[in-house]
């Protein structure tokens, strides 16, 4: 097999992208929660050993590369970890009631109050605590907060939930959309 000598340069109107998958053991975080099925139906206080995966699609740079995995997988990490180790309950759910007291969140569910210490609760922006709700605040993170848009010409990205074997949420965002 012989190398090329020759640069063949780019065509400017053809965009390259390329795809990298992350989903590494560590890539995870343990939480507990309750779904809310309804406004008067929800399942028991319980918790799940979370794992996440990203897919990134971009620009390859001139080395055939699209941007430091290791940056990836550190954002993605840090972003496990904030998770990891709460109590998650939904900030936006039509259903629940929240309230603070003191060092205390409570919790009001048709017509039941549930009684949380504050310091171990952790408030989500999302309706709900799914898997799919939680990869769309993933994904929401990793968008708003920029930090993985810094890294590399990034043009989509899928963010995977999955609370075990064969469960998993998604969702994706797309540059321009």
């Amino acid at each position: 097999m012989t190398a090329s000598t020759t640069d063949e340069p780019r065509d400017p109107t053809t965009l390259e992208l390329t795809t990298i998958e992350l989903a590494k053991e560590s890539m995870k975080f343990s939480a507990g929660h309750f779904t809310i099925f309804s406004a008067d139906r929800r399942e028991r206080l319980h918790g799940h050993n979370f794992a996440v995966s990203v897919s990134l699609t971009g620009e390859p740079d001139d080395n055939g590369m699209m941007g430091d995995y290791g940056e990836f997988k550190r954002i993605v990490l840090d972003l496990c970890r904030d998770l990891d180790e709460w109590v998650l309950l939904p900030g936006r759910s039509p259903h629940l009631i929240l309230r603070e007291e003191g060092p205390y969140l409570f919790a009001e569910f048709d017509g039941h109050t549930i009684p949380f210490l504050r310091s171990d609760v952790q408030v989500l922006p999302v309706r709900n605590v799914t898997v799919e709700e939680l990869a769309r605040h993933l994904c929401s993170r990793l968008v708003d907060e920029g930090q993985v848009l810094q890294v590399a010409p990034i043009h989509g990205l899928t963010v995977k939930v999955s609370s075990g074997p064969g469960q998993l949420g998604s969702a994706s965002w797309q540059r321009g959309t």
